[in-house]
């Protein structure tokens, strides 16, 4: 029987979560259960009395060609160990997709295993940049004019200056980064900003310590000055750090010997070519021409 999931099966769900994300940092999952998850947003396939598949729907809306679309990020994919391989999971997709196809143009998912969602219609049409920076890489300057507790208001002001480059982004407003400050904060992270000799921020980065070297999950700035006082305040965080872009980020000019790789982010399933046609007034048949009509890149680099 597949259904929403209730508040009583909460804490089924979260050992679900565990069992099929062992890699995911337990800090995460408890703030995403605190704070995040609603279980009206939460599909669950029940067989016996018992969960055996379950995921989240989270609404959100996207700015897309000037336009805000009502859309969900799929995530919290899983099927109980012992029950994989009987299809439950698909019944819980077909059914969650039905469900998208009623009530938006596109639904999204992120992941680095896109072959698991092509069968449903997904394709991938944001991939992330990951540079592995050192020492040696980055030029060394002070870190006058970095800050460690940057106002929400001040990280809503640089943001949206930065984001005016992109398309197809999450709108965010002030009670975004309120929660993004307590989330980053859990996972035993720091914000980091860079204010200039006026003392107006240029730029912040969320960095997440990860053993012995710090992921720098989103980075935003104005200026090359911006971003090399960010990552030299990385560097003394830790001596190795991953610096995650846009794929359309290309900093080789900044560091041109920091090895970089590519990796799939985010894929789409367009649920509705015929109005997404009519919404843009462009002839839209699949995916990849409704992501081509812009004349931006792309930056999806949400959590949830």
């Amino acid at each position: 029987m597949i259904d929403k999931a209730t508040v009583e099966q909460t804490n089924e769900i979260k050992q679900i979560w565990r069992m099929c994300f062992p890699k995911e940092d337990p800090r995460y999952t408890e703030f995403f259960f605190k704070n995040v998850y609603k279980p009206e947003n939460c599909y669950v396939n029940i067989v016996d009395g018992k969960i055996v598949s379950t995921l989240v729907r989270n609404p959100h809306e996207l700015m897309f060609n000037g336009r805000v679309i009502a859309t969900s990020m799929l995530m919290g994919v899983a099927t109980v160990p012992k029950e994989q391989n009987n299809g439950y999971m698909k019944q819980l997709m077909e059914s969650v997709l039905d469900a998208c196809e009623h009530s938006e143009l596109i639904t999204l998912i992120q992941t680095e295993t896109p072959e698991l969602y092509e069968p449903y219609g997904f394709k991938t049409i944001y991939k992330r940049r990951d540079y592995t920076l050192e020492r040696k890489d980055v030029n060394r300057i002070t870190n006058f004019g970095c800050a460690y507790e940057p106002s929400p208001i001040d990280l809503l002001k640089v943001y949206s200056a930065f984001i005016k480059r992109f398309n197809g982004f999450y709108p965010r407003d002030l009670e975004y980064f309120v929660q993004y400050r307590k989330q980053v904060i859990a996972l035993g992270g720091k914000i980091v900003a860079y204010y200039d000799s006026k003392d107006q921020i240029r730029g912040y980065a969320v960095m997440i310590p990860q053993g012995n070297e710090l992921r720098v999950e989103e980075i935003i700035y104005l200026d090359s000055m911006s971003l090399t006082k960010l990552c030299n305040a990385a560097l003394q965080e830790r001596r190795i750090i991953h610096l995650l872009v846009s794929e359309a980020e290309d900093l080789s000019i900044l560091f041109p010997e920091a090895p970089s790789k590519e990796y799939p982010s985010t894929m789409v399933r367009l649920n509705d070519p015929i109005l997404f046609s009519r919404v843009f007034n462009k002839k839209i048949t699949n995916v990849q021409e409704a992501f081509g009509i812009t004349n931006k890149p792309l930056n999806l680099n949400e959590w949830e």
